[in-house]
C-alpha cells in the first residue's frame, strides 16, 4: 500500500455547530505574572508581554446546547501501511483520530461525541484529538471555525494535506502541511507562521494532544523539573515527577486539575509521550523551535470527573500532552515583522519495555528516548522539515475557510500567494469592500462584523460620520488599546442614534457598576429579543447589587428565554440576593443546566452551598477544578 489522501464523512453523535453571536468580545487578556520559585527573567519578560487589550475582532460562539443527534462532518483522511489520520477542516483543522493500522489502536482520545463547551477564548471548544492553537493564551479563536484546505503532492509523489488561515487578531498567517510517506511509522505535520506586518507582533502556539487516560498511563519527557500551576497557587518551578509525596507523571492518580510545563534542558530533543501499563502509546516529537512540553490532567476529584463526562460522555477519561513555542502557556513571544517561523512535528505509536517505563524516572525517560530514536531518528525528522520547504502549489481545493484573508489581499494589506489560495471575500466582508471602493461603510443593524488593522482605522478616522461607522471606529480604537478615544467614538455614535451596540460598549468602558447597569438596561430595552445581550444585562445588574431590577427583567422575558440555563442561574442568584432561598432551592431541585459553563466557573457550586450548607455539592453541579 502506498500513501493516500481522500475525503470522507465522519459520522458522530453531536450537537449543531456553535453559532457566532453579534456582540464582539470587548475584554482582553491580563498580562501574567509569576513570583514563584525558579521563574527566571526571560520567563517574566514573556509573561508580561503580549496580552491583547481586547479579543476584537471576534464575537462569541456561545449559542449551542446539549441536544445531540447524528452529524456528518466533512473530513480528510491520510493513510499508509502504518497509520490512518483523520482531520476536520471545518473545526479548526483538528486531527480528530490517529489509528495504528497493524494493531487497530486509536492513539488519541477520539471523542465519541461532538459536544461544545465553554473553554475557548470565544466560548465553544471541543475535547479530543489534536487542536492547533495560534495567537494568544487560550484555545484559539478558530478552534470551531473552518480552515481552507487543499491537496498537493510532495516531490516524491506523497499526497499532502495543506490547511491554512489568517488569524485576524494577531494578523498572522498559518500554514499547516500534513503527510504520511509510504511506510512511515509517524504522521508528519509541518507548521509555518508568517507575520506579514512590518512591525513585531506577539505570538503564541501550542499543539494540544488529547490521549486516553487510566491509572496506569504514564507521561514521560526529557526533563526532571517542571513549572507547576494548579489554578490556586503561583506558577513555580518544581522537581518532576515527584511532588508532595506523589508521582505526577501518572495523571490518573492525581486528585486535582493541574498543569505541568516540563522544563526541557537546552540540547535535549523535544518530545513527550503518554504510555500505558504495557509501555505503549502516543509519542510526539518536533524540531527544536517547538520548545515547550506540557502535561495537563483534570484530576480524579468529583469536579474533574464531571468535567470529563461533560466534555466526552461517560467512561471517556483523557489527559493532554502538549507542545508549544514557549516554556509555558502563559507566555507570548515577539515575532519580528516579515518573519516566518516553522517547525515539524511527528506523531506515532511508541512501544517501550514496560519495566523501564514504570521503573524509576531516569529509567523511563532514557528508555523512551532511546525507543523514539529508533522509531524516528533526529536526522529523519530534520530531513522531513527540509522536505516541506519544497512543497509546491495545490492541485485540488478540499475545503473553504472564511473570506477575511481574501478581503485583506484585495485591500492590499496581505500578500497573495499561489501556495495559499484564499479565494474571494464573501457576504460577511461585503460592507468592508464597500468602504474600500466608496470610502463609505454601509449602515447595517446589527452592525457589520468587526475588523482590525491600522489601514481600516485610518479610513474610518477620515470618513466616519454616521452611528455605524463611528461605532466601528470605536471598536478599532479599543482593539488598539486606546479606551479614551474609543469612548469618544462611542459617545459620538450615540449622538447620531441610540443603539444597543454603542451603549454596551460604553458600559464595558465604565468602572462605575451602577452606570454600567444603567447603560446595559437601556441597551436591553432596545433589543429585548437578543438573548446574549439579556444575559450580559443581568450580569451587569447583579454586579451592581440590583437584584430586584434583574428579577423584573427576568420575569418579563418569554417563557422559552427564561428557561435558558444562564437565565435560570441569574434568577437563582437574584433570588438568593433578595433572601428568597426557598426559590433558589426550588430552581436547583428542578434543575439548572448551564450549557456553556465556563472552565473554572464555580457559580453553581457556590449557589448550592449557599442554600444547602450542610449538604455536599451534587456531582452534576460540581465543576470545581480544585479539591472537592
Amino acid at each position: 500500500m502506498t500513501s493516500s489522501l481522500r475525503t470522507d464523512l465522519l459520522r458522530i453523535d453531536g450537537t449543531a455547530d456553535p453559532a457566532a453571536g453579534v456582540l464582539p468580545i470587548l475584554h482582553g487578556l491580563s498580562p501574567s505574572t509569576a513570583d514563584g520559585a525558579g521563574v527566571d527573567e526571560e520567563m517574566r519578560r514573556n509573561l508580561a508581554y503580549g496580552a491583547p487589550p481586547s479579543l476584537l475582532p471576534y464575537t462569541r460562539q456561545g449559542d449551542y446546547d446539549r441536544h445531540r443527534g447524528e452529524r456528518r462532518l466533512p473530513s480528510v483522511v491520510l493513510e499508509n501501511e502504518q497509520l490512518t489520520a483523520t482531520f476536520l477542516p471545518s473545526l479548526g483543522g483538528r486531527l480528530w483520530s490517529l489509528v495504528h493500522r497493524p494493531s487497530g489502536r486509536e492513539l488519541l482520545h477520539r471523542n465519541p461525541v461532538l459536544q461544545p463547551a465553554n473553554l475557548a477564548l470565544r466560548d465553544a471548544w471541543l475535547a479530543g484529538g489534536v487542536e492547533w492553537n495560534l495567537g494568544m493564551t487560550g484555545h484559539w479563536p478558530l478552534t470551531c471555525e473552518p480552515l481552507h484546505a487543499v491537496r498537493l503532492t510532495a516531490p516524491d509523489g506523497t499526497p499532502v494535506l495543506r490547511m491554512y488561515a489568517f488569524e485576524r487578531l494577531r494578523r498572522v498567517v498559518l500554514r499547516l502541511d500534513a503527510w504520511l510517506p509510504a511506510g512511515s511509522p509517524v504522521l508528519l505535520v509541518h507548521v509555518e507562521l508568517h507575520n506579514p506586518a512590518p512591525h513585531t507582533t506577539p505570538v503564541y502556539w501550542w499543539s494540544n494532544i488529547a490521549v486516553p487516560q487510566d491509572a496506569g498511563t504514564r507521561v514521560i519527557g526529557p526533563a526532571d523539573h517542571a513549572f507547576h500551576c494548579d489554578y490556586v497557587s503561583d506558577l513555580t518551578r518544581v522537581g518532576f515527577p515527584h511532588l508532595d509525596g506523589g508521582d505526577r507523571s501518572y495523571p490518573g492518580r492525581v486528585a486535582r486539575a493541574a498543569d505541568y510545563f516540563l522544563d526541557l534542558p537546552d540540547g535535549e530533543r523535544r518530545w513527550i509521550a503518554a504510555l500505558d501499563a504495557e509501555g505503549t502509546g502516543l509519542v510526539q516529537a518536533s524540531t527544536d523551535r517547538l520548545r515547550g512540553r506540557k502535561l495537563f490532567c483534570w484530576g480524579t476529584s468529583t469536579g474533574g470527573r464531571h468535567w470529563q463526562e461533560w466534555l466526552s460522555g461517560p467512561d471517556a477519561a483523557y489527559l493532554e500532552i502538549q507542545a508549544g513555542l514557549a516554556r509555558t502557556q502563559l507566555e507570548h513571544l515577539p515575532m519580528p515583522g516579515g518573519a516566518t517561523w516553522s517547525w515539524t512535528e511527528a506523531y506515532g505509536l511508541l512501544s517501550v519495555d514496560p519495566l523501564a517505563v514504570h521503573g524509576s524516572w531516569d529509567q523511563a525517560r532514557e528508555a523512551t528516548g532511546a525507543a523514539l530514536a529508533q522509531l524516528l531518528p533526529p536526522a529523519a525528522l530534520d530531513a522531513a522539515h527540509r522536505q516541506a520547504a519544497a512543497f509546491g502549489e495545490p492541485v485540488e481545493q478540499l475545503a473553504e475557510g472564511s473570506g477575511w484573508a481574501a478581503l485583506e489581499i484585495e485591500a492590499g494589506h496581505l500578500p497573495s500567494s499561489p501556495l495559499l489560495p484564499f479565494g474571494t471575500p464573501g457576504p460577511e466582508q461585503e460592507p468592508w469592500r464597500r468602504l474600500l471602493t466608496t470610502d463609505t461603510l454601509p449602515i447595517s443593524d446589527p452592525p457589520a462584523a468587526p475588523v482590525t488593522g491600522t489601514h481600516w482605522r485610518t479610513r474610518l478616522e477620515q470618513h466616519a460620520e454616521d452611528w455605524h461607522a463611528l461605532y466601528q471606529l470605536g471598536l478599532l480604537r479599543l482593539a488598539d488599546g486606546e479606551p479614551d478615544p474609543a469612548r469618544e467614538a462611542f459617545k459620538r455614535s450615540l449622538g447620531e442614534q441610540r443603539t444597543p451596540w454603542a451603549l454596551r460598549a460604553l458600559a464595558f468602558l465604565t468602572a462605575d457598576r451602577r452606570e454600567a447597569a444603567d447603560l446595559m438596561s437601556e441597551a436591553h430595552q432596545l433589543r429585548t429579543e437578543l438573548r446574549e445581550l439579556t444575559i450580559e444585562t443581568l450580569d451587569a445588574l447583579l454586579a451592581a447589587d440590583r437584584a430586584q431590577q434583574a428579577m423584573a427583567v427576568i420575569e418579563a422575558l418569554p417563557a422559552a428565554t427564561r428557561a435558558h440555563g444562564r437565565i435560570r442561574l441569574a434568577e437563582a442568584t437574584a433570588a438568593h440576593a433578595l433572601g428568597d432561598d426557598d426559590r433558589v432551592r426550588r430552581l436547583l431541585a428542578e434543575g439548572i443546566r448551564v450549557d456553556n459553563m465556563r472552565e473554572g466557573e464555580v457559580s453553581l457550586d457556590t449557589l448550592w452551598l449557599a442554600v444547602h450548607p450542610d449538604l455536599p455539592v451534587p456531582a452534576h453541579y460540581d465543576f470545581r477544578m480544585s479539591d472537592s
